[in-house]
Parts: structure tokens; sequence; C-alpha cells
């Protein structure tokens, strides 16, 4: 199957949801500005120095959304880079890219657990296999739940299609 073309407006907040090691970081680095990320490991970076830290995620997360507040504030496209597996997290950004006058757009990648544990197991920030299997559940009930969560755009990618598919941002 070949890639899409996705085509959002400049006021979209897109939201990048999978399990770790999916590669939803990469597809993200290959298509936009590092400055239109906003990644929750860079930010646990920022806060900790340590981009594993699972202890100040609090604090790591009250950095992302203020950075995603500020961009949205003026008017920059934002992509919002996070397991983004839980519901709560999801409808956060949703009501927030919502009330800010944003489209929202979600990206769910829809990649087999084999391939995240093989790109886990070679990656320097590992997470593990009982975290792959979490968010592999988690990505289950995502695919059920999410197009009933009110997104104005919905997208699941898997391994073959996220590596094809070309996402243009109009002005």
């Amino acid at each position: 199957m070949a890639g899409m073309q996705i085509t959002v407006p400049r006021r979209t907040l897109l939201v990048l949801s999978g399990p770790a090691a999916c590669g939803k970081s990469t597809f993200a680095a290959r298509r936009f500005l590092l400055t239109q990320i906003v990644s929750s490991d860079i930010c646990r970076a920022m806060v900790c120095d340590d981009d594993t830290n699972q202890a100040v995620n609090r604090e790591a997360f009250d950095l992302f959304h203020f950075i995603i507040d500020r961009r949205m504030r003026l008017s920059r496209f934002t992509v919002a880079d996070s397991t983004a597996l839980q519901a709560f997290a999801r409808h956060r950004l949703l009501d927030h890219a919502h009330r800010s006058g944003y489209a929202a757009c979600l990206l769910l990648f829809n990649v087999s657990v084999a391939t995240c544990l093989a790109r886990d197991s070679v990656r320097q920030r590992s997470v593990g296999e009982q975290v792959v299997l979490f968010h592999a559940d988690l990505l289950q009930q995502a695919l059920i739940s999410a197009p009933q969560e009110g997104w104005d755009m919905l997208y699941v990618l898997d391994e073959v299609t996220m590596e094809d598919t070309e996402l243009e941002v109009l002005e």
C-alpha cells in the first residue's frame, strides 16, 4: 500500500500518537522543522537532563503544553510528539487546539509490537519490552476510541504507509 498525501492548514495542531519506538519522532524529523516539533522527550531532557526520567513527567508535560500553547498563540503550525496513547492525553491536546481555533489532526502509528521491540532494542534510550507491550495495548484502545473523539482529521499509519506519507502544510 502506498503512502498518503495529507494536507493541513497552517493553524493545525498535529498530534502524533503511538507506542514507544514506533517511529513517531523519526517521521516528524524527516518532514518538519525542528522548531515545529514539541517533543515530550526533549521537554523531559530540558527539565532534568535525562529524557528517560519518568519521575519528572509532570514538569516535562507542563513545559510540553506551555510550548504548544505559546506556538498556537503565535499562529504557528505545531507538532505534538508524545505517545498520546491515553485518552486523557489526546483529549487535553484536542481541547486546547479547538479552544485556540486550530484544526486538530491525529496521526495514529499502528506499528506492530515486533517492529517496536526490534527498534527499541537498538535505540540509545530503550524503554524495554514491558513498556512496549503496555503501549501496544493502549494503541489497540486508541484505534477504537480515537475516531469518536472529535478530531478534525485522523489518519492511521502503519510501518509501510508511514515511510511514504507526505504531509503538506498550507500557508
